[in-house]
């Protein structure tokens, strides 16, 4: 259970969701809109528009907000993060926002440098560290990998405990609407240490379909997304996270889950079960 009690916050709203429309950007606006609370979307296609390229709109966005969540597109890895953090920090300071919550990378220097940012803002702030995403096999850049029966990537047989978006979506909620969470560093793990192979085995399981492994030479996977018109951005951030992120260093479980919601993390294959009862994989050959 979590070592510190829990209440609601009377006031919980408003809240901004900067990438409100990512994988976990509507899973928090869905929760905290179905708990009533006044919640704004913060995305390019959004009114107000919020765009990490466009400053100008950020005022606008962030006017009246009680709370922000962020999520930095395409990652805090990236060399422009740290300078775009640090510019929305300052100016929801200005604007009076009394909390931050930021969703981090496990294991990810550039990372931990914008968390240094949020912590030293004189606002409240909670640190939701993360690393792959269950959903990254069925929102994300490996659906089309699973639709054909054959992960290939270039990994070798290094273990990460996926994390499932649904459990990030629910510690930020927690962090925005409760107590007790404030200078928190949540870092959140799924309960179970797993190679590629593994989750290939748990999504044929799942699906009742052929689904291997196979790893391939970094040149062969980076060439194939280049022929595929992959954005070069996606191709850098890919190259960044297998590179010096998936080598062993996040090859341990932790507690954040059990610690912000007081229950354990879902398992990479009672994901795969529920998405196999869904469109994203049933139709595939």
């Amino acid at each position: 259970m979590p070592n510190t009690p829990r209440t609601p916050i009377e006031h919980a709203g408003p809240v901004l969701v900067l990438g409100g429309t990512g994988k976990t950007g509507r899973r928090i606006v869905s929760r905290l809109k179905g708990k009533g609370i006044d919640t704004r979307i913060g995305s390019r296609a959004a009114r107000p528009a919020f765009d990490w390229h466009d400053p100008a709109g950020w005022d606008a966005a962030l006017s009246g907000m009680r709370a922000v969540y962020i999520s930095y597109t395409p990652d805090l890895a990236v060399p422009a993060a740290k300078d775009a953090i640090r510019a929305l920090v300052q100016r929801a300071n200005a604007h009076g926002v009394k909390h931050l919550v930021l969703l981090s990378g496990r294991g990810e220097p550039d990372a931990q440098a914008s968390e240094r940012i949020v912590q030293e803002s004189g606002m409240d702030w909670t640190i939701v560290r993360a690393s792959w995403f269950n959903q990254n096999f069925s929102e994300g850049e490996f659906l089309p990998l699973v639709l054909s029966g054959n992960i290939t990537l270039p990994v070798g047989n290094v273990r990460e405990p996926f994390i499932d978006a649904d459990d990030i979506a629910d510690v930020a909620v927690a962090a925005l609407t409760e107590t007790g969470h404030a200078d928190e560093v949540y870092e959140v793990t799924g309960p179970r240490l797993m190679t590629f192979a593994d989750v290939a085995s748990d999504l044929a399981a799942a699906t009742g379909r052929a689904v291997q492994f196979t790893r391939i030479p970094s040149d062969d996977f980076f060439q194939g997304l280049r022929q595929a018109g992959a954005p070069d951005d996606q191709i850098w951030l890919l190259d960044y996270l297998f590179t010096n992120v998936l080598d062993g260093r996040n090859e341990y479980l932790t507690d954040g889950v059990q610690r912000a919601l007081g229950r354990p993390p879902k398992d990479f294959s009672e994901f795969a079960r529920e998405t196999a009862g869904t469109p994203l994989w049933r139709d595939a050959a």
